[in-house]
């Protein structure tokens, strides 16, 4: 393809991957009024977000094995059209647990696009030249997640429009990214009729991930930490991902390909990923929330306060991308980036309910530069060492395991900061001498605006210190990415599509070999 045609492809497909971006990041700094709106709990409230990056965890590896079997245009669009009607679905939720089944449904698209757009752009564009569209990927990264919070700040401050509208904006996008894919996205298609898809593999991983998801909800809440709902519970999950391993280690065609992420420097980046995404998801989700409730801005305000991430992203990830098909070099741009992303949440690590805003900003520059040199560049390492024909596989997994990351994540960080917010409010409340029946469910509703002036100032504090407690657990778990990224076999990027003939196995050149034969054009 001429950069022409490049260029107009990648219209429809990153307007896709904008309107995906722009569904989770309008509502982090909306979600405080919705849940409090609706009548929500901090449980209620984590697993709205949760229940988005569970359904999109679980069906990525879906998706990637569906793209390299099927029409991959198809595929794209059918994602776009379930992700709209999850959106509508979302806006016109009656309560809390009508919005998380609705964002549940959103997911399924969330994740089609997500891994999709990469898997195209992969079958487009070679490793080495990729580098060069990074910055238009990250100034739509930027765009989507600087435009997204300030978008929703300004909907759910505007009386005539409602918080609805913070689910209802991304439809018209939508519908644009649809037709621009429809007229300008053109790639072979090649038939297989022996395709399969596993489900039993998919169905066991997505059933195990929640089993444990919904065990991290709940403990030391609902029941303690040594309780035989705990012994059930996380028994029960890691016994269905072992069935999962097992079930993926005989199928014809897995959802994960176990031979595949084996391979030292995927295996190394799906660890970097996890590791990246359990801090990055984890930490930035509650920010919003931070902003609103422990500093007491308005939503338009605290979409404001978190540009200087999004500066990071898009400058990071803009120089990095350039570097990187200047050079074919990868493995130093990841490695910095793990490390800066970890100094970034040691500094917010610091922050409670006063910290300088000029330090919480310094802090959000530096995750967000750390994700611009990290994220994309390990997907690239994956899609550098597969050939052709496993590209979906292979970048599914990845972005499976960050996925996976992000949900774990924000559930176990949702329930520290639930824990850790209950415990100050406590102690503020005995400190005040008000008994917790007479505090107004201070403890449990988000709509603090409605408390009494001493009680709303406890709780406030109370979110605002906790915070600083999930970001500095983020900065643990980003350890475990830079020792992933050292780790990292330095490789050179490729320029050409597919590997050589002579790298790849025999099966995949006979697999090779037969494509044209049954090979179309959208």
């Amino acid at each position: 393809m001429s950069r022409r045609e490049i260029l107009e492809a990648l219209s429809g497909l990153l307007l896709a991957l904008f309107v995906a971006m722009l569904s989770a990041t309008v509502v982090s700094t909306a979600l405080p009024q919705i849940i409090g709106a609706l009548h929500g709990t901090q449980s209620q409230y984590t697993w709205v977000v949760t229940a988005t990056l569970l359904v999109s965890t679980a069906t990525t590896p879906i998706w990637g094995k569906l793209a390299d079997l099927y029409n991959k245009k198809t595929l794209v669009q059918a994602a776009i059209v379930i992700f709209t009607l999850g959106s509508l679905i979302s806006g016109f939720a009656q309560d809390t647990a009508q919005l998380i089944a609705a964002r549940a449904f959103q997911g399924l698209g969330m994740g089609g696009l997500q891994i999709l757009v990469q898997i195209v752009i992969a079958a487009m564009i070679s490793p080495r030249d990729r580098g060069r569209y990074f910055g238009i990927l990250g100034g739509v990264m930027a765009l989507a997640t600087v435009g997204g919070p300030l978008l929703g700040g300004l909907i759910v401050d505007t009386s005539w429009l409602g918080w609805r509208w913070c689910f209802f904006v991304g439809v018209p996008f939508a519908a644009v990214a649809f037709v621009l894919l429809q007229k300008t996205l053109h790639l072979p298609v090649v038939r297989r009729p022996d395709a399969r898809i596993d489900y039993w593999g998919a169905t066991l991983i997505a059933v195990g991930v929640s089993t444990l998801l919904i065990w991290v909800t709940f403990v030391d809440k609902n029941f303690g930490w040594l309780s035989w709902q705990t012994a059930a519970m996380v028994g029960a999950g890691v016994a269905i991902l072992a069935l999962a391993v097992w079930v993926e280690s005989r199928v014809a065609e897995p959802v994960v390909p176990l031979d595949v992420i084996a391979r030292r420097n995927t295996a190394l980046a799906i660890v970097a990923s996890l590791a990246v995404g359990m801090a990055m998801f984890g930490g930035a989700v509650f920010l919003g929330q931070y902003f609103q409730i422990g500093r007491g801005y308005s939503p338009t305000e605290a979409g404001l306060l978190t540009i200087p991430m999004m500066v990071g992203v898009f400058a990071a990830s803009t120089v990095a991308g350039r570097l990187t098909t200047k050079t074919g070099k990868v493995k130093g741009y990841i490695v910095a980036g793990t490390i800066v992303l970890t100094a970034g949440f040691a500094v917010l690590s610091t922050m409670d309910h006063a910290t300088s805003l000029y330090l919480i900003g310094f802090g959000m520059f530096l995750v967000g530069a750390g994700v611009g040199m990290s994220m994309q560049n390990l997907v690239l390492v994956v899609q550098n060492s597969v050939p052709l024909r496993e590209i979906g596989a292979a970048s599914g997994a990845v972005t499976f395991f960050r996925s996976l990351g992000g949900t774990i994540g924000v559930s176990v960080l949702g329930a520290i900061l639930a824990n850790q917010v209950a415990a100050n409010i406590a102690s503020g409340l005995a400190k005040l001498g008000v008994p917790a029946s007479k505090s107004g469910g201070a403890g449990g509703s988000l709509d603090v605006t409605s408390l009494p002036g001493p009680i709303q100032e406890i709780v406030r504090a109370a979110y605002g210190d906790a915070t600083g407690h999930i970001f500095l657990v983020s900065a643990a778990i980003a350890i475990v990415g830079i020792i992933a990224a050292l780790a990292l076999k330095p490789v050179t990027l490729r320029d050409s599509l597919d590997l050589p003939a002579d790298k790849d196995d025999d099966k995949g050149a006979a697999v090779k070999q037969a494509e044209p034969a049954g090979a179309l054009s959208d």
